[in-house]
Parts: C-alpha cells; sequence; structure tokens
C-alpha cells in the first residue's frame, strides 16, 4: 500500500496574484475549424520553447502563450465528435471532450515534445495528445489511445481511489510523474484520494510510439492530504519542476464527482521538500484577500514568480492567466 503524507500550512509561504490577463486568441474565433474568440478552459500549463502551453479540457486546442506580450495562439488538435472542437453542456456535448487536463514537455535533439493526458475519468477520455514541433508555425499532431495505461493507473487503487481524475504532470529525471486529483465520488468501498505516481519516461515514449507496446507499471505511489479551504478540501489540479524545485496547485471544490464542477472555496500553492515533506499556503489577491477562482494550471517563472492558469467553468468566458509573486521559503 502507498504511504500517506499530510501537507502543512506553513505561515511563512505566501502567494499572491499580482496580475491576472484573459486569454484571447490573436487570429480570432474561426467557424470552420469551430474555434472561439477566446482559451475556453485553461486545464494545465508548460514551459515550451520558451512559450507557455495551455492545455484545455473542453476545446482541441492548445494555445502557446508569448510571456512578453501575452498574446495566445491556437494550435488546432484533432476534431472530434461531429467534427467538432468544442464541447461542452450547452451544445449536449460535454460527454465527448478529450478532458485533458495534464501537460508536460519533454526536451529532445529536435525541440521539446508536448504530451497532454486525458483524465481518465471516463472511457473517452483515455487518451494523450502528442505535439512535436512547437512553437513552429506547422507543429505535428496526433492522438493516441492509452486505454491500456490508463487501466492499469485505474488498477492501481492506491493511486486512482474510487474516481480516477489525472491532474498533473512533470518529468524528474527519467521518469514522469502524475498527480491525481480526489475529487471523485466513494465507489465500491472506495474514497477519493490525492496521490502521485511514477512512470519510467523511455517505457512511456515507446508504449505512445508503438500502442502494441506494454505501458508501463505505475511506481511509488505516495498518497496526500492536502488541506482544507472553507471546509472543503484541497485537490491537486496542476505541477510544475523547474530551478530544483516542485510545486503544485490545488483547489477546493464541492464537486460531486470527477465529472462535474462545483462551488470553490479557494485554491493553494504547495512545494514538496520530499516525497513525504509539503508545506503549502492559500492563494491571495492583489489586496490580501483569499483568491476564490480556480486554479487550473501552473508553470515557474522565476525564483520568485510563477504563472497560473484560471478556469471560470463557463465556456463563454475567457479563462486568465494570472501572474503569481511567491514569498518565502519555496
Amino acid at each position: 500500500m502507498a504511504r500517506e503524507v499530510e501537507a502543512v500550512e506553513d505561515p511563512g509561504l505566501s502567494a499572491r496574484v499580482v496580475a491576472r490577463v484573459p486569454l484571447l486568441y490573436e487570429e480570432g474565433p474561426d467557424a470552420e475549424l469551430d474555434r472561439p474568440a477566446h482559451v475556453r478552459a485553461g486545464s494545465s500549463l508548460a514551459w515550451v520553447g520558451g512559450n507557455l502551453a495551455v492545455v484545455q479540457d473542453d476545446a482541441n486546442f492548445v494555445a502557446l502563450v508569448d510571456p512578453a506580450t501575452l498574446r495566445a495562439r491556437a494550435v488546432p488538435l484533432p476534431a472530434g465528435h461531429g467534427g467538432k472542437r468544442q464541447f461542452d453542456d450547452v451544445r449536449g456535448t460535454k460527454a465527448h471532450k478529450l478532458d485533458l487536463e495534464a501537460c508536460v514537455a519533454v526536451p529532445g535533439a529536435e525541440g521539446d515534445l508536448l504530451l497532454a493526458f486525458g483524465s481518465g475519468s471516463s472511457a473517452r477520455r483515455e487518451r494523450v495528445a502528442v505535439v512535436e514541433g512547437l512553437p513552429g508555425s506547422a507543429p505535428t499532431v496526433a492522438l493516441r489511445d492509452a486505454s491500456a495505461l490508463y487501466r492499469r493507473l485505474r488498477e492501481r487503487d492506491d493511486f486512482a481511489g474510487s474516481d480516477l481524475n489525472v491532474e498533473g504532470a512533470v518529468l524528474l529525471g527519467g521518469r514522469l510523474r502524475l498527480f491525481g486529483r480526489g475529487n471523485g465520488a466513494p465507489r465500491g468501498g472506495l474514497l477519493p484520494v490525492d496521490a502521485t505516481c511514477d512512470l519510467e519516461w523511455a517505457a512511456l515514449r515507446a508504449y505512445l510510439r508503438d500502442p502494441e507496446a506494454a505501458p508501463p507499471e505505475p511506481q511509488e505511489v505516495v498518497r496526500y492530504r492536502l488541506g482544507e479551504i472553507d471546509g472543503l478540501r484541497l485537490g491537486f489540479t496542476d505541477a510544475a519542476h523547474g530551478g530544483g524545485r516542485l510545486l503544485y496547485s490545488a483547489a477546493a471544490e464541492d464537486s460531486p464527482d470527477a465529472t462535474r464542477d462545483g462551488r470553490v472555496a479557494g485554491s493553494a500553492l504547495g512545494v514538496f521538500d520530499a516525497p513525504d515533506r509539503v508545506r503549502w499556503t492559500p492563494l491571495r489577491g492583489p489586496d490580501g484577500s483569499p483568491f476564490t477562482a480556480k486554479v487550473e494550471g501552473l508553470a515557474l517563472a522565476s525564483s520568485g514568480r510563477a504563472w497560473v492558469v484560471v478556469d471560470s467553468d463557463d465556456p463563454a468566458a475567457p479563462s486568465e492567466l494570472c501572474e503569481v509573486e511567491l514569498s518565502g521559503r519555496w
């Protein structure tokens, strides 16, 4: 069984939003591509060639954001059900979305390889988007069926809990660490859990290249109790690694299960001093008041700065990219 770790709220840490900008596509909307005018649901962040890549859980686009201008360029992923790229309750198509909730950039001789993982919260959400050639003008994009990998993740009750929901991914040397969010409903005697597991990167790369290859076995599972905000438990929403630091974002959301949204009490950022030593602090606004928006993506900018992306769970509203000032021993 996995060991369990309790994250400790650290009054010496501070994370304060100092700027927030709505993410709008510089190309504008395109009906033929089924592209809206804005980034709909930023769900994860990763650095790719000096740009911030934003993946979305309900739109088949990657947004590339120039951190200097904060302008977003749309990179289309393959169209989905009915030839569409937007999926939500308004259209009655939410069940068909890829639900890309985690992304990571893997450096290579020919540039960064961007991987975006489906949450695995349903059979339709067991795909991995593989994007090469970013930030160039003609990247190659493929969707890989990773059902065998997700089956192995789901079989690990200590990682998946009652409802598998992959929300973050980071590369740590030769391993890729996945972060599972515990916002599911109790099921079959199992409870929702927040947990991490490691996959051997070489085995995962081989599996994504060849669907007949065996997927890697999840290793080194650790469960976490991440604390609460306003009585709601915090759950992982993303993670970022850089400069020898491993940070994570978390949200306190009253969601009935891993596929439905709920009231958000706030968000938090935390740091791993070691796999079994974790500290966190609630995210605050410019005036020091609680920041009650749901942070879904995280990327490190410098020793004292980070970027987060906010999802309003409203397809008509643009996601916001926020600059965060970090103070204390991060």
